[in-house]
């Protein structure tokens, strides 16, 4: 870490169906930075697009640590604060402090490439992948083409637009993929918008409900296993944490058993064999470096025990992964062996290491 305070500005909120969960993160990232090494500066983002002062939010973290007990940081959208413009906010005039931005915006309009192109283009370090690996991993569908170029296991799936749909459609994916099927959005996260559809009439209703999300829509196979996850840091030499196990307490991992009744059974570390472990970290970060990913992610897998040559099947790989008391990602990191001050003081070392060696690349002839 640098011997001056780096100005660490923590963008919640966002524009997604993810606006809670992101608020969420964004109080403990705050509570849990090393106050002796960041300045913390949280910019909320409200759900129309507006950067807003978050003033509110630094008296919530400050009532809460004094025992209200506060869960989220006030939503942007609740926000007293004025309108601001993003990047004197960020860099303000005359500065001479550090500044690194933690973007915490789940989902689009954060965590698909176009905040990361917007710093990428002022010049600011950011945590987190950069435009292509954003954009490759929240596209589901070009996720699992890229994947698929690298011969990565995965589910077998369809890809759909809106315009292509007929009234055979549900017919021909299931005879495709059988039932029941998976239907997600192509680009959201957090289990939104996701349904598991046993039938046909279901899928039918699936797709209806993923097309509110985006006009391409993903089908998946359902795979009979188990859920586990890796998390991964790092940049040109990434490494993967001890994995974890999901016991969803719904039918699948929804929104719900992640973010809200918090009934998912979370097993650190996961009960895998020291082959299995080592199998799985491989993976992930073969995952990791083949979607272009720098800082971190967290990739999630099906563990299938019968039906398939490698039992480890890739599901997706978050970039911005959450936050929360109950999330994956630092928990894993907890495990082994990095505590959640520490992980952020990691993050932070990594969004300036890449960016000093993206910077020294001529953009002139």
């Amino acid at each position: 870490m640098p011997n001056r305070k780096t100005r660490l500005v923590v963008l919640f909120g966002g524009r997604s169906a993810e606006h809670e969960v992101s608020c969420t993160s964004a109080l403990h990232v705050l509570k849990a930075a090393n106050p002796d090494s960041f300045d913390v500066v949280p910019i909320g983002i409200t759900r129309e697009g507006r950067w807003v002062e978050a003033g509110d939010a630094v008296a919530a973290l400050t009532a809460g640590v004094a025992g209200a007990g506060i869960t989220a940081l006030p939503s942007p959208d609740d926000s007293d604060g004025a309108e601001i413009d993003p990047l004197p906010a960020i860099v303000p005039a005359g500065t001479d402090e550090q500044v690194v931005v933690l973007p915490l915006l789940h989902g689009p309009m954060g965590e698909d490439g176009t905040v990361q192109g917007l710093l990428e283009l002022a010049g600011v370090p950011y945590v987190g992948a950069g435009v292509l690996g954003s954009s490759l991993c929240m596209d589901k569908s070009a996720a699992k083409d890229m994947l698929m170029r690298y011969d990565l296991p995965q589910p077998h799936w369809l890809t759909v637009r809106e315009h292509e749909l007929d009234e055979r459609f549900a017919e021909r994916a299931i005879a495709m993929l059988g039932a029941p099927i998976f239907v997600k959005p192509a680009n959201l996260g957090s289990s939104v918008g996701v349904t598991k559809a046993h039938d046909i009439d279901e899928l039918r209703a699936a797709i209806d409900e993923a097309l509110r999300y985006d006009d391409r829509i993903v089908l998946e196979e359902a795979i009979v296993g188990r859920e586990i996850e890796v998390a991964v840091l790092g940049n040109n030499e990434p490494r993967a944490s001890l994995p974890g196990e999901i016991v969803p307490g719904a039918e699948f991992y929804d929104f719900d058993d992640k973010y809200t009744d918090g009934r998912a059974e979370l097993r650190i570390p996961a009960p895998l064999s020291a082959d299995e472990t080592r199998d799985v970290q491989l993976l992930a970060v073969h995952a990791y470096k083949a979607l272009r990913v720098d800082g971190m992610a967290r990739v999630d897998f099906f563990y299938e025990t019968e039906g398939r040559e490698r039992g480890f099947l890739i599901n997706e790989l978050n970039t911005i992964p959450g936050f929360t008391p109950i999330s994956m990602y630092p928990k894993l990191w907890e495990a082994s062996g990095l505590s959640y001050s520490e992980l952020i003081d990691e993050l932070v070392r990594l969004a300036l290491e890449r960016h000093e060696r993206r910077s020294r690349f001529d953009t002139k002839r």
